[in-house]
């Protein structure tokens, strides 16, 4: 019996975010107008969207001994994260990010990788992470890390289903670079530039049919503002966002990760009623600066129809 949900890995980041007049250029200046601290990490964004949800998580990754890993750490305690597979380092730094966010919303994002990129499959315990439903993979920048999730995925039994959130920086590595885990994964969430990256098919539809043609039981395409489109072969539906006023967009994407797999948890294969889950999720989410902030909880979910 899985004593676990959701169970992430990824890349832990505390992120400060500064809201900005607008994001300047090379050779261009602009102002800050406010900034936040906050934790991050896109899969550990999309784990405390979960326990927000009421689901049992955990999480594997690294942090160091320092002023950003006890942030982290205690506030996945707050958020109801298990935090019996983070792997602690006696040197080094905890990975950090620096964001700055313009009026519309849009982003610019530049990250310092820290003790996460000396990550290595030898440090996870398996055993832990044997007790879980789902585990939820997401980027890291470095070599080491992205060999141990290889490798991982690679061991997963029958009873784990992978999810994956490929982001920019693994589309960026290209497919055949990420094709293991794409090959091993259960559902596959990238956005449609990440998927046209991936496959080369500027249409998503056909995108995700090529995926899906790889042994992928579910493609979600995240299309922005213009919602999600979800298919598993047999079925194809388009999922209308919903009508809000972006404030900040950092995060969205690992937002609607944690309200489908809340779908998915519940045995809703019903895949139009998980796309409009990730996009409510998404939604609350992007109202608020900062990645976990406006992440809404059970309560809220009330509120869909």
């Amino acid at each position: 019996m899985s004593k676990l949900d959701v169970i992430g890995f990824g890349a832990l980041n505390v992120d400060t975010l500064l809201k900005v007049e607008r994001i300047a250029g090379p050779e261009e200046e602009s102002f800050i107008e406010s900034y936040t601290e906050a934790c991050g990490g896109s899969a550990a964004n999309t784990i405390v969207g979960l326990a927000r949800l009421g689901r049992k998580v955990g999480f594997v990754g690294k942090v160091a001994d320092d002023h950003e890993g006890k942030l982290q750490v205690d506030n996945f305690i707050s958020e109801g994260v298990d935090v019996n597979g983070l792997i602690h380092s006696k040197k080094g730094r905890s990975g950090a990010a620096l964001g700055f966010v313009d009026k519309k919303g849009a982003r610019a994002l530049y990250i310092n990788p820290g003790e996460n990129d000396t990550l290595e499959s030898r440090e996870i315990n398996l055993e832990y992470v044997a007790q879980t439903r789902f585990l939820h993979i997401s980027s890291f920048i470095g070599e080491k890390p992205f060999r141990a999730q290889k490798k991982l995925a690679g061991m997963l039994p029958d009873s784990i289903q992978l999810s994956f959130d490929p982001g920019a920086l693994y589309a960026q590595r290209g497919f055949t670079a990420i094709e293991p885990l794409i090959r091993s994964s259960y559902v596959f969430m990238p956005n449609a530039l990440e998927l046209e990256q991936l496959t080369g098919e500027a249409d998503y539809r056909k995108g995700a049919g090529i995926i899906l043609e790889m042994g992928v039981k579910i493609v979600v395409v995240k299309l922005g503002a213009k919602g999600c489109y979800v298919t598993d072969g047999q079925e194809q539906v388009t999922v209308e966002p919903f009508p809000i006023k972006a404030i900040d967009t950092t995060g969205a994407g690992d937002a609607f990760d944690a309200g489908f797999l809340h779908g998915l948890l519940d045995n809703k294969n019903n895949l139009y009623e998980c796309g409009r889950l990730g996009n409510f999720v998404a939604s609350k989410s992007i109202m608020t600066m900062g990645a976990r902030a406006g992440l809404p909880y059970k309560k809220d979910l009330s509120s869909i129809h």
